[in-house]
């Protein structure tokens, strides 16, 4: 949880709602226009960054390994970084890891950003690759990405990990103080880019912090390099946007959770923050070929706080 002594003055003369938004927005937006996409991504290793013409938009994305075709699909706010970790699983599989339409390198249209925007753009990715079929692994509202996938084209979905997302009755679920008021609020963008360019750093350590159970992890580097994602394109209007089309996901697919009949992993940090374990417990219950593991000592984020754990369970499940 973010505590007000944590967060710099400024944030603290705002409104509770409006420093919420401000600091939810902090995670990966900013004020800069949209540069050109760079030619490596920003990570431990040096790796491709690949781009793909979906629906009129581009997608940006790394491709690595050989195998069967995994897909991983990042959460609200959230982009390739996420996945950092899971290099791992390139030996054995072929690991395709897009930026969501709205998010990180992809194009940011002036679009709805509904869910079947989300979906389609995930299926035309495939249609680009050449991938009739893959397996899916989403984490938070790239779970939800992932669900409503394989609902939609359930022929083109091999298998489904879920991590830490996407349950239904979304905003009853979600625990988390500083979460709640940020879907809540509808302070206008300008509040939330004035907010983003004035509290830099110690703002979104404070949102890191709120995701990430293993405050260590936290460190100056990871601070600075989120803090530059962050600038490289404004993604407030998307994040609006998505907040926004929520209900869409509560009445178009969270009802039908139960007809999901793909094999499904639904991994949980234990420490999570956000959605507790119980909210993956009932997941579980609702979805009838699936099985849940918590990972101990993670947060929301797990397979970025316990990639050992979570890179073995997916390799597990996929070659059981």
């Amino acid at each position: 949880m973010i505590h007000a002594a944590s967060l710099p003055c400024a944030t603290r003369v705002l409104s509770q709602p409006v420093a919420a938004w401000v600091l939810a927005s902090l995670l990966m937006s900013g004020c800069a226009a949209a540069p050109e996409i760079p030619p490596w991504f920003d990570a431990i290793q040096r790796i491709s960054v690949h781009t793909a013409s979906v629906n009129g938009h581009r997608i940006a994305y790394l491709d690595e390994g050989q195998g069967p075709p995994l897909i991983l699909l990042h959460g609200y706010g959230g982009s390739m970084w996420q996945w950092e970790y899971q290099r791992p699983l390139t030996e054995q599989f072929r690991v395709i890891t897009p930026d969501l339409i709205g998010s990180g390198l992809s194009d940011k249209p002036d679009i709805d950003y509904r869910p079947q925007d989300l979906i389609d753009s995930v299926s035309g990715l495939m249609d680009s690759l050449g991938l009739p079929t893959a397996t899916l692994v989403g984490s938070s509202m790239g779970a939800g990405v992932a669900l409503g996938l394989a609902l939609t084209h359930p022929e083109r979905i091999d298998r489904l990990v879920l991590i830490d997302g996407f349950p239904d009755h979304v905003r009853e679920r979600l625990v988390s103080p500083l979460m709640r008021r940020a879907l809540d609020t509808h302070a206008p963008a300008w509040v939330a880019r004035f907010g983003a360019s004035l509290f830099g750093p110690r703002a979104m350590e404070a949102m890191l912090k709120e995701i990430v159970y293993d405050h260590s992890l936290v460190t100056p580097l990871v601070i600075e390099r989120s803090n530059r994602n962050r600038q490289r394109a404004d993604l407030i209007t998307p994040l609006l946007a998505l907040r926004d089309s929520l209900p869409l996901w509560e009445q178009q697919f969270a009802p039908r959770l139960s007809e999901i009949r793909h094999p499904a992993l639904i991994l949980w940090g234990e420490q999570d923050r956000l959605f507790p374990p119980q909210v993956g417990r009932d997941l579980q219950t609702l979805i009838p070929r699936s099985r849940l593991i918590l990972i101990p000592n993670a947060g929301h984020i797990p397979q970025w706080e316990q990639p050992q754990a979570v890179n073995r369970h997916i390799t597990e499940f996929l070659h059981p």
